[in-house]
């Protein structure tokens, strides 16, 4: 004999809440959705993240309802999805912004200003971190690392990148949004909704137009260390002991950076140790009990 997940659930100790279930032409859409998700895997609970971003593409955040669908689908316990649910931060648990605004304030970032302007939108939005403004339009958050260190600070709008920011462009984004007007990503695909994103994140087709035909780049420091690997640019440079004489000059710029031969590493420089000053030798360490 079968159990339901709710049966199963209360077995384990965690009954299920009683939560509302989606309106019947909501429910018969999702599970034509869900339907062609579960398809694509072997195991049908390894649907379960696209699965959930579903259920968030319908109300903006995983509802106990979007977390009861999704159980009884997968013939998973509610206890299961939640689990899941509350592991990834990419998930919402509560009722967000159209605009997910997302400041990196990890360490490069945030010393680039990334710290400076998370604090100029707190207090030009009225809002804390992961507090949605009254209007329903912008959700602001700390986010990670996102892998642009090049183009620091760095700031993301429902996951597409504001390269470069400060926070007077910041808040002339987030006024844009508020009002409806057109804001265009640094780079990428144009912008959408966080509902739209959640749907492209389950596996449906990107519909905006220039999606697949706009991409990003790396920035200038990345490409120089490609250019580099590929033995594009010059080698590093070459330091030789004081007395021979200054650095050497180095052969080519490198590529792409007119300022490299004006500032140099401190590592560049000789320091003033036995190994790179020969005229002061170290001596022998003495024994305990003898003089050096």
């Amino acid at each position: 004999m079968t159990t339901s997940s709710s049966e199963r659930g209360v077995s384990l100790g965690m009954p299920e809440l009683p939560a509302p279930d989606y309106p019947d032409d909501v429910r018969t859409r999702l599970e034509a959705d869900a339907r062609e998700i579960i398809g694509r895997y072997p195991d049908s609970r390894s649907a379960l993240l696209p699965m959930l971003h579903l259920v968030q593409s319908e109300e903006g955040y995983v509802s106990r309802t979007g977390v009861r669908f999704c159980a009884q689908l997968l013939d998973l316990t509610t206890a299961e999805v939640t689990a899941v649910a509350t592991f990834y931060t990419m998930y919402r648990r509560k009722p967000s912004g159209d605009y997910q605004v997302g400041v990196c304030t990890n360490t490069l970032c945030a010393v680039m200003g990334g710290d400076a302007i998370f604090e100029s939108l707190q207090e030009h939005l009225g809002v804390g971190n992961g507090e949605t403004t009254d209007d329903g339009k912008v959700t602001l958050e700390h986010i990670e690392c996102n892998a642009a260190c090049d183009f620091a600070p760095v700031v993301m709008v429902n996951w597409e990148f504001f390269d470069n920011q400060t926070p007077d462009s910041v808040r002339r984004v987030v006024d844009d949004l508020r009002a409806g007007r057109a804001v265009t990503p640094t780079r990428g695909a144009p912008l959408c909704t966080f509902k739209e994103t959640a749907r492209i994140l389950a596996g449906f087709p990107d519909e905006r137009e220039g999606a697949t035909e706009s991409g990003g780049s790396a920035g200038p420091a990345s490409l120089v260390g490609l250019r580099l690997a590929k033995g594009e640019a010059a080698p590093a440079r070459v330091v030789h002991p004081r007395e021979s004489g200054p650095h050497d000059e180095p052969r080519d710029a490198a590529v792409g950076d007119a300022s490299a031969t004006k500032h140099l590493s401190s590592h560049d420089a000789p320091q003033e140790t036995s190994a790179s000053d020969p005229s002061h030798p170290a001596g022998p360490v003495a024994k305990e009990g003898e003089e050096s």
